[in-house]
């Protein structure tokens, strides 16, 4: 596996621990749906949640410039896939986990629940 791609799995399990740890249950990740990948999938409160992990270095660009328009759309679409697949009727959140770091012992993570609304049409 790349380097990159090791370095984002680590910051994914950072994620689901962090996740975990505040009350959610994880029922899937790194899933594919309609041509598109969801990182975390977790409930809680009644609601099913999707998640976006961006992982980073310290001193990269912030994370949240990854999070385009484009990559909205993507994760919103794969998100309908998953819950008319599978009938879910819970309430339908779409969250962004930054991490930034780079070691076990020097990580920060952001949390931002509800951090955007599918796109209309």
């Amino acid at each position: 596996m790349a380097e990159h791609n090791d370095f984002g799995a680590w910051g994914e399990e950072r994620a689901r621990e962090y996740l975990i740890t505040h009350g959610y249950t994880i029922i899937e990740h790194d899933t594919r749906k309609g041509g598109s990948e969801i990182d975390l999938i977790a409930l809680k409160n009644d609601r099913i949640i999707f998640i976006e992990v961006k992982t980073r270095r310290e001193g990269s660009f912030d994370p949240m410039e990854a999070i385009t328009p484009k990559k909205i759309r993507s994760i919103c679409r794969a998100a309908d896939n998953f819950v008319r697949t599978y009938n879910y009727r819970q309430e339908v959140q779409f969250d962004i986990i930054c991490v930034v770091g780079s070691s076990e012992h020097d990580y920060t993570i952001e949390h931002l629940p509800d951090a955007f609304y599918p796109p209309l049409g």
